[in-house]
C-alpha cells in the first residue's frame, strides 16, 4: 500500500542500499527492512550531519526481559541511527526536511536547569551529568545550569531570572525545588507572565511525588529518561496552585499539605536519613505503635457531590495581622501589599462551609495523586480540576491502621471505613495540641518543607515561615504550567 511521503530516497543503511521515506505523518520508514519505522515526534531527539552521512539521535523503548511478558516496564535507551543519502543534493534535502519537521513540533530550545546536589541520595549532579545532559545535547537544547547551594536558593534565583530567555525551567531534584520555583515566580511583580513559564521535573529526590504523578498518568515508569523525554517533547498541561495564608504570610503549594501522622513521619524520620528510604517505613511503624491524636478543627468548602461531609458552619475567618507569627519567621514572607500574586479571586465568606472537629490521627491535603514514588495518597486527584483532595483519619485501631498504611502504594487506603476522602475548594486548618500530651503540639508540612512547628514538636526551636496556628488554603485552577508526557 502506498504511503504519502515528504521525501523518499535510496540510502545506504548498515552497508545496504535500501529505501527510506519520511512520511507526511512524521514517520521515518524503511519498508524493505522488516517494516522498520521511527516516529520523529516520539523517538527522534535530533540529528547531526556527519560528513556525507546523517546521524539520527533517537530514544527507543527496550523491554525489560521478554517484551511480551505482561506487566513488564519498557526502558528508554539512546540509540544512533546512521544513514547516507544517495547524493549531496539529497543530503541537503533530508537535513532541511528533518529540521523543518522537528522545529514544527514546538519543542523547547533553551532551558534553565536547577540541580539539587543535596536531595535524596545526593546524586542530583550525577543524574544530570550521566542521564539528563546527554539527552538535552542529543536534542540540541541549550541550557543554563544552576546547582542550588542552600535552602530557598532556587526561589532567590527565580525571583530575578529573565524568564523571557527560556522556554522552560527544569528541576532535577525532589519536589522541594519545584515548590521553591513556583513560590519565586508568584512573588515577582510580573507574576502573571512569569507563572506561564513551563516547569519540568526530573526525579532526583527522596519523594518525587510530582514526577511520579505526571509519568504514572500515562503509564510510564518514574524514571529519569522518561521525565526528560517529556520535557524535550514540549507537551504541556496546567496544574492547580494552592495559596496557604496566615496573617501577612503566604506560601504557594502545588503538591500537598500534611498535619498529624503523615507530617510527623515525613519530618521526624529525618533523624534516620542514614537508613535511606527504609526510614519512612521504620519510623511509620514507630509512630503507629505510639500513636498520637491531635485536637483541632478543619473547615472546608466541599466540591459538588461531597456536601454531606461534616456539619454546616459559617466562614470562620482568619486574622490578617502578624500577631505571633513575627517571632517565627525565618525568611521574608510574601507581603500582601506588594504587587505579587494575591491568591485566587474568590469571596470565601459567600461559600458554603462545613466543619469536622477532632481529635485527628492525620489530615492530608493533596493536589496530585502521588505524594512519593511509593505513595498514592489521593487516587482521584486531578492536575487541574480546581480542587484539593482531603484525606482524614480521625481514629483507628492499630492493626487496621497498619493495613491502611500498607495500602498507600496503590491508593486502596481511601477505601477503609476509618478514612474520610473528599474534594474541597477551600480549607482552613485550626491545629491543636496532642490529646495524650496537651503540652505538646505538632508539625505542619507543605510540599515536603516544614511550614510550622508547634511547641514540644521535633526541632521546635527552629524558625519556620508560619506559626502553629490557624491557616487558610484556597485553590487557583490551572495557574501553573508543567511539561507533561503523552
Amino acid at each position: 500500500m502506498d504511503r504519502p511521503a515528504v521525501i523518499s530516497d535510496r540510502v545506504t543503511f548498515n552497508g545496504t542500499v535500501t529505501l527510506l521515506s519520511l512520511l507526511v505523518d512524521g514517520t521515518l520508514w524503511w519498508p524493505e527492512i522488516s517494516q522498520r519505522s521511527l516516529k520523529v515526534d516520539k523517538e527522534v531527539l535530533g540529528f547531526i550531519a556527519d560528513g556525507p552521512k546523517i546521524k539520527l539521535k533517537t530514544i527507543v523503548e527496550i523491554g525489560d526481559g521478554c517484551s511480551c511478558m505482561a506487566g513488564t516496564k519498557a526502558k528508554l535507551v539512546r540509540y544512533d541511527v546512521v544513514f547516507e543519502p544517495s547524493s549531496e543534493e539529497s543530503h541537503k534535502l533530508w537535513c532541511h526536511k528533518l529540521r523543518e519537521l522537528i522545529d514544527s513540533l514546538g519543542r523547547p530550545k533553551r532551558l534553565f536547569v536547577f540541580v539539587n546536589p543535596f536531595g535524596g541520595k545526593k546524586s542530583g549532579s550525577n543524574i544530570f551529568n550521566d542521564e539528563v545532559k546527554p539527552l538535552l545535547q542529543d536534542s540540541q537544547i541549550q541550557f543554563t545550569l544552576q546547582e542550588t547551594k542552600h535552602q530557598l536558593h532556587a526561589k532567590e534565583v527565580v525571583a530575578s531570572l529573565d524568564v523571557s530567555k527560556y522556554d522552560g525551567i527544569v528541576c532535577v531534584s525532589g519536589d522541594g525545588i519545584l515548590a521553591e520555583v513556583v513560590n519565586g515566580l508568584l512573588e515577582r511583580e510580573d507574576w502573571d507572565n512569569a507563572i506561564k513559564t513551563p516547569l519540568g521535573v526530573v526525579p532526583a529526590g527522596t519523594g518525587n511525588g510530582m514526577a511520579k504523578s505526571l509519568l504514572d498518568s500515562v503509564g510510564d515508569p518514574c524514571a529519569v529518561a522518561n521525565a526528560v523525554l517529556a520535557i524535550i517533547q514540549g507537551h504541556k498541561q496546567q496544574v492547580d496552585v494552592a495559596t496557604i495564608t496566615q496573617g501577612e504570610t503566604r506560601f504557594f503549594s502545588i503538591l500537598m499539605l500534611a498535619w498529624g501522622l503523615v507530617a510527623d513521619i515525613d519530618i521526624e524520620s529525618e533523624k534516620y536519613r542514614w537508613m535511606g528510604s527504609a526510614r519512612i517505613d521504620f519510623y511509620g511503624l514507630c509512630r503507629i505503635l505510639r500513636l498520637r491524636h491531635y485536637t483541632g478543627r478543619v473547615y472546608f468548602v466541599p466540591a459538588p457531590a461531597f456536601e454531606a461531609y461534616g456539619e454546616p458552619t459559617s466562614y470562620p475567618g482568619i486574622s490578617t495581622s502578624k500577631g505571633s507569627i513575627s517571632d517565627q519567621i525565618d525568611v521574608e514572607p510574601v507581603n500582601l501589599q506588594r504587587p505579587c500574586y494575591q491568591g485566587p479571586e474568590v469571596n470565601l465568606e459567600d461559600l458554603s462551609w462545613r466543619i469536622i472537629s477532632g481529635p485527628f490521627i492525620s489530615v492530608w491535603l493533596h493536589n496530585v495523586p502521588w505524594g512519593a514514588e511509593n505513595t498514592m495518597a489521593a487516587p482521584d486527584a486531578k492536575f487541574s480540576d480546581g480542587y484539593l483532595d482531603l484525606i482524614i483519619m480521625k481514629d483507628s485501631p492499630k492493626l487496621p491502621l497498619l493495613s491502611i498504611m500498607s495500602k498507600l502504594d496503590n491508593g486502596d487506603h481511601v477505601k477503609s471505613p476509618y478514612v474520610t476522602y473528599l474534594k474541597v475548594k477551600a480549607f482552613i486548618l485550626e491545629p491543636g495540641p496532642r490529646s495524650e500530651e496537651p503540652e505538646k503540639e505538632g508539625i505542619i508540612d507543605a510540599d515536603g518543607e516544614v511550614l510550622a512547628r508547634g511547641k514540644g514538636s521535633y526541632q521546635c526551636e527552629k524558625k519556620t515561615l508560619m506559626a502553629y496556628d490557624k491557616l487558610q488554603i484556597a485553590v487557583d485552577q490551572g495557574l501553573a504550567t508543567l511539561f507533561t508526557p503523552v
